[in-house]
């Protein structure tokens, strides 16, 4: 296959254009570069591709098929590219690659713990595709969520620990003493530990009309499909916690009007999110409502809500609806393998242990973490530390002393 054909299409402030490039330029494979924001004809191409919509990044291969905002694991089953880990056994296996994992896998290599960070998608997580972190400390002025995920990427590299994208876990099962990870290219690991800090996803409404116009006014993600609504009247937001407000405070750079709708009777943000929402006039706020469908051919043409205190109807027209109603935990491999609450999320004690011994989980997947980036570090640490006491009393590990 002559892969230096594969074009990908995108836009420079698109943090998964960035990880698919990286992807295909770690795995030395040339591809051309269409910048959708500076080439008419190369959004026109997009647009006609997808029936309209604009999802990015566009991946077109040689043959005439296209991914569309492919995670790594699908760019990879695509390429034919075979991603394994370079060892069958290790003290520890690492399962996703966002902050709470990194963090674990850096104290892991300080205690000289064998590890290996698997990961489905591409490295950092949710954090490196938010566009900016105010609320992680050492960086006064925020710090765009790509660029600290690459902090966290190199430290990693720096301690030679064996990062593995692309791959994703398909099943934990006991093993003797140990435990055995499948992952999906078939390739079998053995561990006397398993981390899982895989996250969460956004959770979608679940209305007529969604999944149609997914890509095509209907986003989950602000920093990768806002500017494409730039001078837009108006850009409906749905949710009214932290995130939402967040997300609506950046699309306020490019639309006129943020309607926010939320379900419940009240917003449940921050108080100082709530009070920038509410002293900026471009918002128009609405509680105990529900959107009930979304319609449109190509692209978002009316959204239909309900109020549900009153029985008002609403028909509006946005440009574009930006959903963040919630997270939805990474767990499904561990489904009736370890013990989850009602929602999925993976229980823990106090030491980051699951039902199943030597299983942790840390970060955004287990039940009772508060979802926040600068406590998912801390998880992911903490829990590498409880993970290395478990090695040492029952693997009798000699491990790296390590002060600091």
């Amino acid at each position: 296959m002559p892969v230096e054909q594969i074009t990908v299409y995108g836009a420079p402030w698109c943090p998964d254009c960035q990880r698919s490039k990286a992807f295909l330029s770690s795995h030395r494979i040339e591809y051309g570069w269409v910048d959708i924001d500076q080439d008419q004809a190369g959004l026109e191409f997009v647009e006609h591709l997808q029936g309209g919509g604009r999802t990015i990044p566009t991946i077109v291969f040689p043959d005439g098929s296209h991914l569309l905002e492919p995670s790594d694991e699908e760019l990879a089953r695509k390429l034919g590219i075979q991603v394994e880990a370079s060892r069958r056994a290790y003290d520890l296996v690492i399962v996703g690659g966002g902050p709470a994992g990194l963090a674990a896998s850096i104290y892991a290599a300080r205690e000289g713990i064998s590890a290996v960070v698997i990961d489905s998608g591409g490295l950092g997580g949710n954090a490196g595709v938010t566009e900016r972190i105010d609320n992680y400390p050492g960086f006064p002025e925020g710090v765009g969520g790509a660029e600290l995920m690459e902090r966290f990427v190199a430290q990693a590299r720096r301690y030679e620990v064996e990062l593995v994208a692309g791959a994703r876990v398909v099943s934990v099962d006991p093993s003797g003493e140990d435990l055995q990870v499948a992952l999906a290219g078939g390739q079998l690991l053995g561990a006397h530990a398993v981390l899982f800090a895989t996250g969460s996803t956004y959770r979608r409404l679940g209305i007529p009309g969604e999944d149609q116009l997914l890509g095509a006014g209907v986003h989950f993600c602000s920093t990768c499909d806002g500017p494409f609504y730039r001078g837009a009247e108006e850009i409906l937001v749905v949710g009214g916690g932290n995130a939402a407000l967040e997300e609506g405070l950046f699309l306020a750079k490019f639309a006129r009007r943020i309607r926010l709708v939320q379900n419940q009777k009240e917003l449940t943000a921050s108080r100082l999110l709530q009070d920038k929402v509410a002293s900026d006039p471009r918002f128009e706020v609405h509680t105990s409502t529900q959107l009930t469908e979304i319609r449109g051919k190509t692209r978002v043409e009316e959204v239909l809500a309900r109020n549900q205190d009153t029985g008002e109807e609403y028909r509006w027209h946005p440009a574009a609806v930006f959903v963040f109603v919630g997270l939805t935990p990474n767990s499904e491999v561990l489904r009736g393998v370890v013990e989850l609450d009602r929602w999925g999320f993976v229980g823990t004690d106090l030491a980051y242990r699951t039902s199943m011994a030597g299983v942790y989980a840390a970060g955004d997947v287990r039940s009772g973490s508060t979802k926040q980036l600068a406590s998912a570090v801390g998880e992911g640490a903490a829990a590498l530390l409880a993970v290395r006491a478990y090695l040492q009393q029952h693997h009798h590990l000699a491990l790296v002393e390590v002060n600091s």
